[in-house]
């Protein structure tokens, strides 16, 4: 009878042992086609914004083989909730049994556990780097101190309110965006755009009620409620897509948020904004460690930098965990992590610091995220508190100050915004490099000749594997030459000169570095790949 008993006890644990994975698909369909045409995979929104910052189409955008898919779902005892066309795969849950026989499919390259002691091997994740509303003058109630914190006003005063940047944000609910007044603004002038709800699958993203979160980040980017509530990018076209499911923590939500990533892609999104973080789930073995937190373990934090790669800048909430460590994707290499401060720009005792496992500076910038004025599903105007705040207003600053030069780089701005700020120069691991002027970041870009400059050198060969050469324009004796990696830092300065006008880069990783040309005032932004 003991024998008989025991065995009764260990069959319903074999059938609830479910599992979460990712299974990775070797090849896609009718790739160079889909490059050929890029129309078949992307808007034209897409292919403009990517054609502007020189962003190739590459087999990234082609979708995932959907025959796949469909033999994926037929499998016994498998589930398919999200996919994702950058990384080849689908998220699934089963049976470890059941999941293990995925390895006789043929098209089946690689299969990943979230819990990371089931996996066969543990292979490290390599990047292929690639290379007017009518003006009106603001007062902004209760968000002058959070908007001119930042001197975002003075981008308003000049008429950069987000105008043609597009922002998706990836949240966990939005009720009331379509209905409230203080969203009227982005509704009534065809701002508010169609976005999804990727958790329930389905087009009314505003349906979901358990959760205004999305909606508190909405505002603090586009909301607005004259003489009382100002955004800073009022004017900014706005996706929602719901990615976070509230009711419980689990990896599908960063496979959710990567497929929304890869939507914004195809829609010629410009920023993305996520005020999410994941550390820890509710199934242990999932969650992460501080040493994961280095960029290219978490699902989403790779995700993250492939959208950075593919043109879009990605602002994120560093969390609110306070001494603990910043939260995936606030350590993807490609994130723009944002720390909160208080009303007096003093550090919040509970933004997550850095740096990043690997040694990055974590946050990058900060802003507002104590007490920040927000406004919730029912239309009240209220103050919320969290990194999940200073990130929009964060997200509304980018949106602004890009629209003033929409033909600088996701990567130049990052920068440019980097260097505005106020611990530029002494970066800590609470506040990073402080908080941005945003004003004299405009001034400093219109005061910059750069057009001419720019079109007078030459920079060749790119891309290159060891070094290249320097042409500098007419009656230009000497310029400074420097070259920050993707994550903003300086990795090489030299003079450059008629006599000394080559660049030795063999020394460095390959990548796609940022190089900035100097001289006197003039000042040139180009792109270096070395492959």
């Amino acid at each position: 009878m003991k024998k008989i008993l025991f065995l009764l006890l260990l069959i319903p644990m074999k059938v609830c042992a479910q599992q979460d994975a990712w299974v990775y698909f070797a090849d896609k369909e009718n790739v160079q086609m889909s490059i050929d045409n890029p129309l078949s995979i992307l808007t034209q929104e897409a292919i403009d914004r990517k054609a502007m910052h020189n962003t190739p189409i590459d087999e990234r955008d082609v979708p995932v083989n959907e025959s796949y898919i469909q033999e994926i779902k037929e499998e016994n005892g498998i589930i398919v909730y999200a996919k994702s066309k950058w990384f080849n795969c689908v998220y699934i849950r089963g049976g470890e049994e059941d999941i293990n026989d995925l390895w006789d499919l043929t098209f089946v390259s690689d299969i990943q556990y979230a819990d990371r002691t089931l996996n066969r091997e543990l292979d490290d994740f390599s990047f292929v780097k690639q290379d007017p509303m009518q003006r009106i003058d603001f007062v902004y109630g209760t968000t002058e101190n959070q908007v001119s914190m930042l001197t975002v006003d003075q981008l308003h005063e000049q008429d950069y309110t987000g105008e043609g940047i597009i922002v998706a944000i990836m949240d966990s609910g939005f009720s009331g965006v379509d209905v409230q007044a203080g969203f009227a603004r982005i509704r009534d002038n065809g701002k508010l755009l169609d976005g999804y709800d990727f958790v329930d699958r389905t087009d009314d993203e505003f349906a979901f009620t358990g959760s205004d979160h999305g909606t508190r980040v909405v505002s603090d980017i586009a909301g607005y409620v004259q003489d009382q509530f100002v955004g800073t990018g009022p004017d900014a076209f706005i996706y929602c897509f719901r990615t976070e499911d509230v009711g419980s923590e689990n990896p599908i939500e960063e496979a959710l948020w990567v497929e929304a990533a890869e939507r914004a892609d195809s829609l010629g999104v410009d920023v993305i904004n996520t005020s999410l973080g994941y550390r820890t789930y509710d199934n242990p073995a999932y969650s992460y460690t501080y040493d994961d937190m280095d960029g290219v373990t978490a699902f989403i934090s790779k995700g993250a930098t492939i959208a950075f790669e593919k043109g879009m800048l990605v602002v994120t909430s560093a969390g609110n965990s306070g001494s603990g460590m910043i939260s995936a994707p606030a350590d993807a290499v490609g994130a723009f992590t944002v720390g909160a401060v208080d009303e007096n720009g003093d550090y919040a005792s509970f933004s997550s610091i850095g740096p990043s496992s690997d040694g990055r500076v974590k946050p990058d910038v900060m802003a507002k995220g104590q007490s920040a004025a927000v406004i919730r599903a029912d239309g009240s105007i209220t103050t919320s508190s969290g990194t999940s705040f200073s990130s929009p207003i964060m997200a509304g600053a980018v949106a602004s100050i890009w629209q003033s030069f929409p033909q600088k780089t996701n990567a130049e701005m990052m920068q440019l915004i980097r260097e505005a700020s106020s611990t530029f120069d002494n970066p800590t691991a609470e506040f990073g490099y402080g908080i941005p002027d945003f004003g004299m970041l405009l001034q400093e870009l219109l005061s910059v000749e750069e057009s001419a400059f720019a079109k007078a050198f030459t920079a060749y060969p790119i891309p290159t594997s060891d070094r290249f050469q320097i042409g500098l324009p007419q009656g230009v004796v000497i310029a400074e030459l420097s070259l920050y990696n993707m994550i903003g830092k300086e990795v090489l300065r030299q003079s450059i000169s008629t006599n000394q006008d080559w660049v030795e880069i063999s020394q460095l990783a390959n990548g796609v570095y940022l190089a900035r040309l100097k001289s006197n005032n003039q000042v040139s932004t180009f792109k270096i790949i070395k492959s």
